[in-house]
């Protein structure tokens, strides 16, 4: 391209055309317009108006992070929950062991800014709950009217809080509450004076072990609460001081004796196959995944995506939400799944993953069109405690990890020969084998049945003999296969591993 006085001239394919200087200069500018749009990084901070925003770095706004303050603050800074309420987007830090200071409560407005409020409490604190009834939202030790003002439960805000939940009786005046270490009390929502129920390490003989409950729901004429205690005991089968369990407002039952840590539900009514009540746990082979529905407890499994959190400690706070209107959102073991809120002939319908990752996620929620993530990022080993919050879109799940993962019904397991395993998730996957293994000085054959419907109706997929020369054998699916669900069996008794690796 050449000039020519007012114009300019483009050569090509040996013809020359003449274009006008005004058409020349508009590309320019267009081309330095698009130049500087792809070499510039996602960041947002320029002045409007006259006026600094704050500054973001692909949905991050380090403004809004949470510090734990001075040299004595050797702890976590997290951030526990999330609630979207009076207007503002509450958020509740939690440090181990309340250790530390310089968190609480914050508030943050539309403009992007956050602010520590003056009632805030250093403490460990992971529970919300919004109170229509009484127009209250509770996060931590603190109850919020709709106008934003704030009351402290100065009975509990020096309890490590955990959940927050309706009461069975009275929901109109009362909430429970449920403390790290096992206390549960029943709180006036007026008066904000606290009642002990009941001390759940005894009710639940969590002896002799470190108890460490988590999350809670009521629904369903029930309180569902959940205790994630394990370590290389629980592992090696030494101890099973985990513990998922259930209150009818007159005793206490054991669901089930494995480590327990989300709780949630949805109150959805017949139409949608009634109220279902979800929990997520783990044994040493795969994730546990309890649901509630018309009158009973059901059990499905699902792979881990990483063993990084094969520790009590290492679950803060794994959660099962609504993340938008009737979508509910399940975070376990390193994996974000769609649930669907739908329990038609009392089954969980179509689970699927989403993405792997190793975010530690206390909390999420949509505020002002955003989908919000909290975190515990930085401990006291990596300098000073520290951690922040993610703005984005709930579709943007799909760009982090690829689901992938391992786990399974069986790991040594002793089996009875026609005993099927309990359904382990196969859909959302890309590369599948099974891994089948015994311990038998005769030959096994393991039966290989797949539900792709979803509802319980099993076909058998195959039939594999593991030889007793060898005591293994495994199976790689075809690509493009998939059901729903799939189980394991054996036409003899033995000690089985039955073993499933999902690339």
């Amino acid at each position: 391209m050449e000039h020519h006085g007012t114009s300019c001239i483009r050569k090509e394919d040996n013809k020359t055309q003449i274009l006008p200087r005004r058409w020349f200069f508009c590309f320019c500018v267009a081309l330095c317009a698009t130049s500087a749009t792809f070499a510039r990084p996602e960041i947002d901070g320029e002045k409007a108006n006259g006026e600094h925003r704050p500054i973001s770095v692909n949905g991050v706004f380090p403004s809004l992070t949470v510090l734990a303050k001075g040299t004595g603050s050797d702890s976590e800074a997290g951030i526990g929950a999330l609630i979207p309420w009076a207007e503002k987007l509450w958020a509740v830090g939690y440090v181990a062991h309340i250790r530390g200071d310089g968190l609480g409560l914050y508030e943050i407005g539309e403009e992007m800014t956050m602010r520590r409020h003056p009632a805030s409490v250093t403490g460990t604190f992971a529970n919300r709950m919004v109170h229509w009834p009484s127009g209250q939202a509770f996060i931590g030790p603190h109850a919020i009217d709709a106008e934003g003002n704030v009351r402290t439960i100065e009975s509990l805000k020096k309890r490590r809080l955990t959940a927050t939940i309706a009461h069975l009786t009275d929901p109109k005046n009362k909430v429970y509450f449920l403390g790290m270490e096992g206390r549960f009390w029943e709180l006036d929502v007026k008066t904000l004076e606290s009642k002990l129920l009941f001390n759940l390490v005894e009710e639940l003989e969590i002896r002799p072990a470190k108890e460490h409950f988590k999350g809670a729901y009521s629904g369903a004429g029930r309180v569902v609460v959940a205790n994630n205690t394990y370590d290389e005991k629980e592992h090696l089968g030494q101890r099973d001081a985990g513990r998922l369990a259930e209150w009818d407002g007159k005793k206490w039952t054991i669901i089930e004796r494995n480590p327990f840590v989300g709780v949630g539900g949805s109150a959805s009514g017949d139409s949608y196959g009634g109220h279902a009540i979800y929990a997520t746990g783990w044994t040493k082979s795969s994730v546990v995944l309890r649901v509630f529905t018309k009158g009973k407890w059901s059990r499905y499994l699902l792979p881990k995506a990483s063993h990084s959190w094969d520790h009590a400690w290492n679950t803060e706070w794994m959660r099962i939400r609504h993340a938008v209107t009737e979508r509910l959102l399940m975070d376990v073991h390193g994996m974000f799944y769609e649930l669907p809120a739908l329990s038609y002939e009392g089954k969980i319908w179509g689970i699927r993953p989403i993405c792997s990752h190793l975010r530690v996620t206390p909390d999420f929620c949509y505020w002002r069109g955003m989908f919000v993530m909290s975190s515990d990022q930085i401990d006291h080993d990596q300098g000073q405690p520290q951690s922040g919050l993610w703005f984005g879109n709930i579709d943007d799940l799909w760009n982090m990890g690829k689901p992938c993962g391992w786990g399974g019904p069986w790991w040594q397991t002793p089996v009875k020969a026609g005993s099927a395993s309990d359904p382990f998730l196969m859909t959302g996957f890309d590369k599948k084998v099974v891994h089948l293994a015994h311990e038998s000085d005769h030959s096994v054959r393991f039966k290989i049945e797949v539900d792709f419907l979803g509802n319980g109706t099993w076909k058998k997929y195959d039939e594999i003999l593991v030889p007793s020369s060898t005591g293994y054998a495994h199976h790689e699916f075809p690509d493009g296969f998939s059901a729903h669900w799939v189980r394991v069996s054996t036409y003899q008794d033995c000690t089985a591993t039955a073993y499933f690796m999902y690339n």
